[in-house]
């Protein structure tokens, strides 16, 4: 536990950097009017604070989780959330899930487990951060549902990014400053330079913000069977990818995981979705 906390505080920083950029960002766009800024009051900033908090808290861990063990394994773990979804909208929300949604999400569970039995790089710190950044993207949803306005999605994430980047940088500060001060920055300099350090700090969350602002602008304007097969599509790529480029290596039995995890949250986004425009046609 101590070495999950040690490996937490270490990737906060990099964190507030991405958030950083991704606010720098929004202020640009709202200065040039590209989207226009809109306006925010005192009961929509106390609805979304709750959203900010799980956003910040979900971005630190998935960090902690990509630096201790390979990128395709926490996407796999990853590949829970749905479940961690589904649990929290009955028995926080109240919602009835079918028992078609349960059944379609065993695989899911099943194939993760498979995985994280014979996964090369497991480690303890990789595998629970993984699982606090689906418990905090959670509740990230269910307190955006309860935070509904009339407010533009694009708006929303600006604001949400805002006030996370606020909530991040004091355990930031207090528990990495010194450290970063004294060896961090001239050990990450001396490593990869000057420009390097810099750009990839930058790049890493300029595409971090676009990507979050892009799936919110996705999921206002498509259906949600397309928003599904988008969202299965994308971890395919990012697990096929990082195996590829990065090298990872991993078992057949963590293949074989994998896949019938993919296979579950494909099941379960397909069901979901069509549920959902069942609804919208009634």
């Amino acid at each position: 536990m101590k070495d999950f906390f040690s490996w937490h505080f270490r990737r906060s920083f990099v964190s507030v950097i991405h958030l950083f950029v991704g606010v720098v960002y929004c202020l640009v766009s709202w200065a040039v009017g590209l989207p226009k800024r809109a306006p925010i009051d005192s009961n929509l900033l106390k609805l979304l604070i709750p959203v900010a908090v799980c956003h910040g808290l979900g971005h630190v861990t998935s960090n902690v989780s990509f630096a201790a063990v390979a990128v395709s394994f926490t996407h796999t773990i990853k590949a829970l959330e749905p479940f961690f979804n589904a649990a929290a909208s009955q028995f926080i929300l109240g919602q009835s899930i079918p028992i078609t949604l349960w059944l379609s999400l065993a695989p899911v569970v099943i194939g993760v487990s498979m995985a994280s039995l014979t996964e090369l790089s497991f480690n303890w710190t990789g595998f629970i951060s993984a699982m606090i950044s689906n418990i905090s993207f959670t509740y990230r949803s269910i307190y955006s549902k309860k935070a509904m306005t009339d407010m533009d999605s694009t708006n929303v994430y600006a604001y949400i990014s805002i006030i996370a980047l606020f909530v991040c940088i004091p355990p930031a500060l207090i528990f990495e400053g010194p450290q970063l001060l004294k060896h961090g920055f001239n050990d990450a300099i001396a490593k990869v330079g000057m420009t390097k350090f810099i750009s990839d700090l930058f790049w890493v969350g300029m595409f971090y913000h676009l990507y979050n602002q892009l799936a919110t602008n996705t999921l206002e304007r498509v259906a949600p069977l397309t928003h599904a097969v988008g969202n299965v599509l994308k971890r395919v790529f990012v697990i096929g990818f990082s195996i590829i480029v990065f090298g990872n290596k991993i078992s057949t039995q963590t293949g074989i995981g994998t896949a019938v995890a993919i296979a579950g949250v494909a099941a379960y986004s397909f069901i979901k979705a069509k549920m959902e425009e069942e609804k919208r046609v009634s």
